[in-house]
């Protein structure tokens, strides 16, 4: 099917839904096909403005064989070569699949990885950068489960990001991200690799996960400080597993244990819910991986060199000499911008 095509059943679409909408008299098929329609309305104003540019170009090409329009008719259609491609890729880009999830919260876990205390303090910065970036863009951030080291490293966070399109601007972060730099511990001088993994994960709704009761283990303990220090002496920290699948989520930063158990249970549905959405992309035969890579945990994506001062995301080849800027949250945009238009362009290949 040619590009007129698909944008042909997309209009043909639109009119049928104008159409039922006006003599359905369901609540519940109402709110759904106003969706759609919500949905639609943008690609269908697009496909419009192309082809009305389309029909301009035509008459100004007809144009150019009047001696006395010739140059103002060679001068639009210069015009208009020019923004009917423009046109083509806007809409093209309308027509890419959604994900669902890329207006939802995120929940946000870093985890220190091989390399010892340094792994643990590169973990610490790296969520710093993503709290800063939050905070360039509005978001709110609430830690939900920590556990430091003495030297102020971090062992594991687990973090609530709520705003606007959360996900889909972090949703290219899971991964294992390195650092290569001079610890302060080391006295020769020696660069050291080490590595801290990130996941981000959408937060569910309560139509995406069930979970019975009697599927749940709920543990309660006192919640630690750095060091495994107790700093707590009540019982309060929450751990909830899944039995059926085995995922686990805990929570300790609340006093109340009650609060901490609604925590984890949103962290566990979140995770639960990324279950469900990794396995329908394995289910699909040789599914597509992206360009941008496969969103695993296990996946090294990003290396982080001090010395170099740069930074280089392994799945796009690209290199930033902005270490400085990028930990500071300012420059992240940049690469999640080259990230989400490399995946733009895979998907866009799909429909070509």
């Amino acid at each position: 099917m040619n590009l007129d095509e698909k944008l042909g059943r997309v209009v043909a679409r639109y009119d049928e839904l104008q159409a039922l909408l006006a003599t359905e008299d369901k609540g519940d098929a109402i709110a759904r096909m106003s969706k759609e329609i919500s949905d639609l309305t943008p690609v269908v104003e697009a496909i419009a403005e192309l082809r009305k540019a389309r029909s301009d170009l035509e008459e100004a090409e007809a144009m150019a064989s009047d001696p006395e329009m010739r140059d103002l008719a060679q001068e639009e259609a210069a015009d208009l070569r020019e923004r009917v491609p423009e046109l083509e890729h806007a809409v093209k880009l309308l027509l890419v699949p959604k994900d669902e999830a890329d207006a939802r919260n995120a929940i946000l876990e870093v985890r220190a990885g091989t390399g010892g205390d340094e792994a643990a303090l590169f973990a610490g910065e790296l969520f710093r950068m993503y709290e800063r970036y939050a905070a360039l863009k509005g978001w709110k951030v609430e830690v939900m489960d920590l556990n430091e080291t003495d030297l102020g490293g971090v062992k594991e966070v687990v973090a609530m990001i709520s705003g606007r399109d959360v996900f889909a601007r972090l949703k290219y972060e899971s991964g294992v991200h390195r650092v290569q730099r001079v610890p302060e511990t080391e006295g020769g001088g020696r660069i050291h690799t080490s590595a801290a993994t990130v996941a981000v994960l959408p937060e569910a709704q309560d139509v995406d996960v069930h979970i019975e009761d009697k599927d749940l283990r709920i543990d309660t303990y006192r919640s630690q400080g750095a060091g495994g220090q107790h700093v707590n002496t009540t019982e309060s920290a929450v751990r909830i597993t899944h039995v059926p699948t085995g995922v686990v989520a805990a929570c300790q930063e609340e006093k109340s244990q009650h609060k901490n158990k609604a925590k984890a249970l949103k962290m566990l549905m979140a995770k639960l819910y990324e279950h469900q959405r990794e396995q329908a992309v394995n289910e699909r035969a040789e599914a597509r991986r992206s360009q941008v890579g496969s969103g695993d945990r296990s996946e090294r994506i990003r290396t982080y060199n001090f010395p170099q001062g740069r930074v280089t995301d392994h799945r796009i080849n690209l290199t930033l000499y902005a270490i400085d800027k990028i930990m500071q949250g300012e420059g992240l945009d940049d690469l999640v911008d080259a990230l989400t238009t490399e995946d733009n362009a895979a998907k866009l290949a799909e429909l070509a």
